[in-house]
């Protein structure tokens, strides 16, 4: 659906052989095996701003493998960059509306493996900061020094929050399948169904492997066939190393102090996002001072807390501050000039228009850059990084 997930090319001639009748895939992620002993496999979401109970909108899937921190795949990053407005979902059922016991957490920080090439998907891997730990969900266990590592044959489990290529069983629910392994390199391992395959949305997801009650993060799914039948390729986390390390041990950064008033942040400029309240980014427009925004919309002022824009005016619309909270949602309000009534004015920039473009048009937008994405898939494997 979106930009952000595994790229594909043609089932012919691909690494995996060719494609597996569909008599042999009963039990693939594409026709549903529930996961709901997988709670550290998580859904990467645009962040949304608005409390008006819109869907949310898929990336990826990804794996927790510290209280805050998440690892998915570079190219999910791919739409919105590295300062992109992102959460993850905790929770089986994240569409076509979150279930029970789903929870949502915002994103921080994101950063991509330096090494990350988008044409081949080489060292596709990308960590996300969580704001909040997550405390009550024991992370995946990542590789470690006595630990074997992943061969040719061996059995591994797919997890994700992809496409199920059934219209009765919707992608937004976590599934899981087995998948065998059939080559390895460096960096990367591919493999075949068994009779599981991944699909669009599981890229991201954790691939895991060695024994039940103790299984390790062998990789996360980076790219397939784009008939999710024969092939998929996942980064390998034991080559990751030099990569987590470095996240994984340094401080999160402090939580923004909030100095500037919600009620003034048409009048008051910021210097950085520490200026701002928290869920707020300062951002600069040409030469206007900086001013506190949430993604997608524009300047403005944030009120009385709320549901719904019926409760917001005219003008106003209820907008998420944060993911959840009796403050989270509050009615926002566009910064405009003096003049009545309200026009926009491209030769006068004091005058400010409303707010940016709604969920709907968003999704449009992703769904059909997600779409050409991931049809540029590897065909084979060598040397630790792909080729086309």
């Amino acid at each position: 659906m979106l930009a952000c997930l595994p790229a594909c090319g043609p089932v012919d001639g691909g690494p995996g052989g060719p494609p597996t009748p569909d008599s042999a895939r009963g039990q693939a992620l594409v026709q549903g095996s529930d996961a709901p002993g997988d709670p550290a496999a998580v859904a990467l979401v645009a962040r949304r701003t608005r409390c008006g109970g819109e869907a949310p909108v898929l990336l990826c899937s990804g794996a927790l493998i510290a209280p805050d921190v998440v690892l998915t795949a570079a190219h999910c990053l791919a739409v919105f960059g590295e300062a992109g407005p992102y959460e993850v979902f905790l929770g089986p059922t994240l569409l076509p509306e979150p279930g029970p016991g789903g929870r949502f957490v915002r994103v921080t920080r994101a950063v991509a493996h330096p090494g990350f090439v988008p044409a081949t998907h080489a060292w596709d891997a990308a960590l996300l900061r969580l704001a909040v730990p997550v405390t009550d969900v024991p992370p995946f266990r990542l590789p470690q020094a006595g630990d074997v590592p992943v061969a040719p044959g061996e059995l591994v489990r797919a997890v994700g929050y992809g496409d199920t290529k059934d219209a009765a069983r919707p992608a937004g629910q976590r599934r899981q399948g087995l998948l065998q392994v059939t080559a390895v390199t460096g960096g990367a391992f591919q493999a075949g169904p068994a009779p599981a395959m991944t699909c669009v949305g599981d890229s991201g997801g954790p691939v895991l492997g060695g024994p039940a009650g103790n299984e390790v993060l062998r990789g996360i799914t980076v790219s397939g066939d784009v008939a999710c039948r024969a092939e998929a390729v996942q980064v390998r986390v034991d080559a990751l190393e030099d990569f987590l390390r470095p996240f994984l041990e340094e401080a999160p950064p402090p939580a923004p102090t909030g100095t500037l008033p919600l009620d003034a942040l048409c009048e008051e400029a910021c210097a950085s996002d520490a200026d701002c309240p928290s869920g707020l980014q300062c951002v600069t427009a040409g030469a206007a001072p900086a001013r506190c925004l949430l993604p997608a919309l524009q300047a403005g002022t944030f009120g009385a807390a709320c549901t719904e824009d019926a409760a917001c005016g005219a003008r106003g619309v209820c907008a998420r501050l944060e993911v959840d909270g009796d403050g989270a949602c509050r009615c926002f309000t566009p910064c405009e000039a003096t003049v009545d009534p309200p026009t926009p004015d491209l030769d006068r920039p004091d005058v400010r228009c409303g707010c940016g473009s709604g969920p709907g048009a968003l999704g449009a937008t992703l769904a059909v850059l997600l779409g050409l994405f991931w049809r540029q898939s590897p065909r084979a494997l060598s040397g630790g990084r792909f080729r086309v």
